[in-house]
């Protein structure tokens, strides 16, 4: 059993109904491409997108955010835990991304796993001018043998979050994106 795969299980366990998460990271890589890079099981936490109000919805019909704390506190000496959350607006995404998502499978109980579809996948790599995010870049790019064209009408749909930074940090990580294509 992987990293993720643990964490995901103790957090299933402690779920009193089922939750719908998107994942994204290096999580997201390992569970939902066939044949991930070996490292990518050696990740220590697990990352979420969350539809606007999702994070409302969660604390009001089901027990999640304890759960999460939980499943936290039991797995800190191992340093695992469930990490970032982040509502959609705070990730670079296509406006879309919800429609595009694809399922995980696994034997959860009241867990409905998601990832991030390619091309959103791929727009939350480039939030970072980073060398490991440009590595799996360039991986979601091959797996989901993404061509140049929809990489770059990717590019022009993206919602960018306003804060400047981001703004820079992903104008220079697609650039270098599509000139290592």
């Amino acid at each position: 059993m992987t990293n993720a795969e643990r964490i995901l299980a103790a957090l299933d366990g402690r779920l009193n109904t089922k939750v719908e998460l998107t994942l994204y990271g290096r999580a997201a890589m390992l569970l939902g491409f066939a044949n991930p890079q070996p490292e990518y099981a050696l990740s220590h936490d697990v990352d979420a997108v969350l539809w606007l109000g999702q994070a409302e919805e969660l604390a009001r019909a089901t027990n999640f955010w304890e759960a999460v704390e939980k499943t936290n506190e039991e797995l800190a000496p191992r340093g695992m835990y469930v990490s970032h959350f982040f509502a959609e607006d705070q990730v670079i995404l296509r406006p879309s991304w919800c429609e595009h998502r694809q399922p995980i499978g696994g034997d959860w109980r009241r867990l409905s796993l998601f990832r991030l579809g390619d091309l959103d996948l791929l727009l939350s790599k480039l939030m970072r001018d980073d060398p490991i995010d440009r590595q799996d870049a360039l991986f979601i790019v091959a797996r989901a043998g993404l061509g140049r064209a929809a990489i770059e009408e990717a590019l022009r749909q993206a919602r960018v979050p306003g804060i400047p930074e981001l703004h820079e940090q992903f104008s220079i990580a697609s650039r270098r994106l599509l000139e290592a294509m």
